[in-house]
């Protein structure tokens, strides 16, 4: 599990590179309370995917 703790206000762009084996079709993302919460699950064979956070 990686953490990252930030104290910035507003709207931001954050980007990461997934491991190969992440399942980039079940992604899912949460933001509640200001804590936002992305989970990737594993899977076979991994593919390049652009996902939408809303929020």
């Amino acid at each position: 599990m990686v953490r990252r703790r930030g104290r910035r206000t507003g709207q931001f762009d954050y980007r990461t590179t997934l491991p190969p084996n992440a399942d980039t079709e079940r992604v899912s993302a949460d933001l509640t309370n200001g804590i936002l919460t992305v989970r990737v699950p594993k899977n076979e064979t991994g593919k390049a995917h652009r996902i939408e956070i809303p929020g």
